[in-house]
């Protein structure tokens, strides 16, 4: 009589839904995980959990629409005629932002303002 040896354990060609992928990424990706911790508790790849994830940002990358404007260079206008204007009625500097709408800076605003209002640019 032959022997026959029984492996155990999780079969190594398992199918995941795509709600079971995005619960995994969910928990890999969320702050304070480690993407380690996951895929040991999950018995995966470290490899799989980053294909998924790549696939999921190349299928939405596809679904965004194409009218969104990719980032251009600002055209600067320099004005000659500085000593003529009144620093509180007049803006020391326009920005132009998508869908007309535009930030202005007075030249009697605080470096601080100033400073917060470009950081809310970014």
């Amino acid at each position: 009589m032959g022997q026959v040896t029984v492996f155990s354990g999780p079969e190594r060609r398992r199918r995941w839904s795509d709600e079971e992928r995005r619960e995994i990424l969910t928990e890999a990706f969320s702050p304070g995980a480690c993407v380690g911790h996951v895929w040991w508790r999950h018995d995966i790849s470290s490899a799989l959990i980053y294909t998924w994830r790549r696939k999921l940002r190349d299928a939405q990358a596809q679904t965004l629409p194409e009218a969104v404007p990719g980032p251009v260079f600002a055209q600067a206008v320099m004005d000659e005629d500085t000593a003529a204007r009144d620093r509180t009625q007049h803006p020391a500097i326009i920005v132009e932002l998508a869908r007309g709408k535009r930030l202005s800076i007075f030249g009697s605003a605080s470096p601080t303002q100033v400073a917060a209002a470009l950081r809310a640019l970014r």
